[in-house]
């Protein structure tokens, strides 16, 4: 059973090591707000949202998540016993959607259930991998020669597959020189839904550069749409924005719009979801991995370990710390080797929060305390 005492919100904000360029615009600076949840006995969990400062990839911002986390969110935390982290997601169905808002303290209360259990959160949710295989993600280059030096440098690197961002009109620019000079590398390309299908002679044509997959090729409501192409396309698509929750890859998988779904624990709503949205993709035997959200190491720890569920089988976006920080929130921060990633032994997320760089960061921060008249 647990009871939470404390709850305080951080707002913070990360400067990129270098700006990450998408079809949607670039990102120098990367705001969270970190979910920092105490139980009655001391015992702290942490989780992170992942909404940007702007409603570019869902309707969610930092200031909406704010708001659904200290308006409803925690009160709804304080005022129950919760027997079972996966029971967080019911208490919840009152709020509609504000998915990463939940995430955000779903995360932080399975954290505090796994130290509660003294076992890392990753044998919690019931994963089995001792270690993960991870992709790097490429925002949209300046040049050829520099987006073929940055491929290089994370192919030396080890990682198992390379993750580009293409927009309508730069994907032969984009995909034909990297598939030219890395004939045999895992590669996929990102859309993030700046396709309509009229644009479907423009994605046929990428059927010619043997991709992993296309992800996101068309809007996020448009899962008819989806199934519409993936008739026409011999290259796997794979869904992301359109997939919020179960439900949605159900329909998904019925309607045949993807082949891959990428799972994100913010975009569904926090691990229980995820979990769920696993096990129906490994009944259907549809590969799933796990996506990023430029996210700091509080959030960057639950990927990985969600990420050891064993039908997670193609490699996902948590990469090393030092991919996105010079300095991360967590020691020790995530290491990569070989293109793989150590998944943590120590009870909980396994990692610690380090203060001292979580107030270096934090723009300013707000402390709730439980005054529900619940017996302890």
């Amino acid at each position: 059973m647990l009871k939470f005492h404390r709850a305080v919100l951080h707002h913070i904000l990360m400067t990129l090591k270098t700006p990450f360029a998408a079809s949607s615009g670039s990102t120098f600076d990367r705001e969270f707000i970190i979910v920092e949840l105490q139980d009655k006995d001391g015992v702290i969990g942490w989780g992170e949202c992942s909404a940007f400062s702007s409603p570019w990839y869902t309707e969610e911002t930092t200031k909406t998540a704010w708001h659904m986390l200290e308006d409803f969110l925690i009160p709804i935390v304080f005022e129950n016993h919760i027997e079972h982290p996966e029971n967080v997601s019911s208490l919840f169905r009152t709020i509609k959607r504000n998915n990463m808002a939940k995430a955000a303290i779903e995360e932080a209360v399975w954290d505090v259930y796994a130290k509660r259990n003294n076992s890392p959160l990753a044998s919690v949710l019931g994963g089995k991998k001792r270690k993960i295989e991870v992709g790097a993600a490429v925002g949209i280059q300046q040049s050829e020669k520099e987006l073929l030096h940055t491929v290089e440098r994370y192919v030396n690197e080890g990682y198992k597959r390379i993750k580009v961002k293409i927009s309508p009109g730069m994907e032969d620019k984009i995909l034909s020189p990297i598939r030219s000079h890395f004939p045999m590398l895992p590669l996929m390309a990102d859309a993030n839904s700046a396709y309509t299908l009229e644009d479907l002679a423009q994605l046929k044509k990428l059927d010619q550069y043997d991709l992993l997959m296309i992800e996101q090729p068309l809007a996020a409501d448009d899962i008819f749409g989806h199934a519409v192409l993936q008739k026409e396309l011999n290259t796997p698509i794979c869904l992301d924005e359109s997939i919020t929750s179960y439900r949605d890859a159900k329909q998904a998988i019925e309607q045949k719009s993807c082949q891959i779904i990428n799972i994100k624990v913010s975009r569904v709503g926090g691990l229980t979801e995820a979990k769920r949205i696993h096990d129906l993709c490994k009944e259907h035997q549809l590969p799933v991995w796990c996506g990023g959200m430029l996210d700091s190491g509080i959030g960057r720890a639950h990927n990985i370990a969600i990420s050891t569920l064993d039908h997670f089988i193609i490699p996902g976006d948590t990469s090393a710390s030092s991919r996105y920080w010079v300095h991360d929130l967590i020691t020790p921060e995530v290491t990569m080797v070989d293109g793989c990633i150590e998944v943590p032994e120590k009870p909980g997320i396994g990692y610690e929060v380090n203060r001292e760089q979580l107030k270096r960061f934090t723009l300013c921060s707000k402390v709730f305390k439980n005054t529900f008249n619940v017996n302890y």
